[in-house]
C-alpha cells in the first residue's frame, strides 16, 4: 500500500509563506492525479489543489493565486507552495490520490497567526 509522508508545516504570520512536501513510497509517475487536502479545526477535510501527470492543475477559489502545487516524479514528491497565507488557511494539510484515496499520512500542521 502506498505510504504518504507530509512535512513542511509550521507557525507563520499572516502574509507569510510555507512550502509543504509529500513523499510517496512508490513511483508517482503512473499516478494520474495527486492532490493536497486541508482540514481546518472542527471541519471536514477538503481537497484544495490537484496536479495531473501533464502538470495540469486544479484548485478551489480560496487558494487561487496564492497556492501552487507541483510534482517531481523523479523524487516521488508532491509540493505545495503556500504564499500570502491567511488565518483561515490554518489546519492540517494532507496529500493523497483524489481519484483513488489511499491510507492517509499524519499530515503537517500549518498555523497562521493574524
Amino acid at each position: 500500500q502506498v505510504q504518504l509522508v507530509e512535512s513542511g508545516g509550521g507557525l507563520v504570520q499572516a502574509g507569510g509563506s510555507l512550502r509543504l512536501s509529500c513523499v510517496v513510497s512508490r513511483s508517482i509517475f503512473s499516478i494520474y492525479v495527486m492532490g493536497w487536502f486541508h482540514q481546518a479545526p472542527g471541519k471536514q477535510r477538503q481537497l484544495v489543489e490537484t496536479i495531473g501527470r501533464n502538470d495540469d492543475t486544479g484548485y478551489v477559489d480560496s487558494v487561487k493565486g496564492r497556492f501552487a502545487i507541483s510534482r517531481d516524479n523523479a523524487k516521488n514528491t508532491v509540493y505545495l507552495q503556500m504564499n500570502s497565507l491567511k488565518p483561515e488557511d490554518t489546519g492540517v494539510y494532507y496529500c493523497n490520490v483524489p481519484l483513488k484515496l489511499t491510507a492517509w499520512g499524519q499530515g503537517t500542521q500549518v498555523t497562521v497567526s493574524s
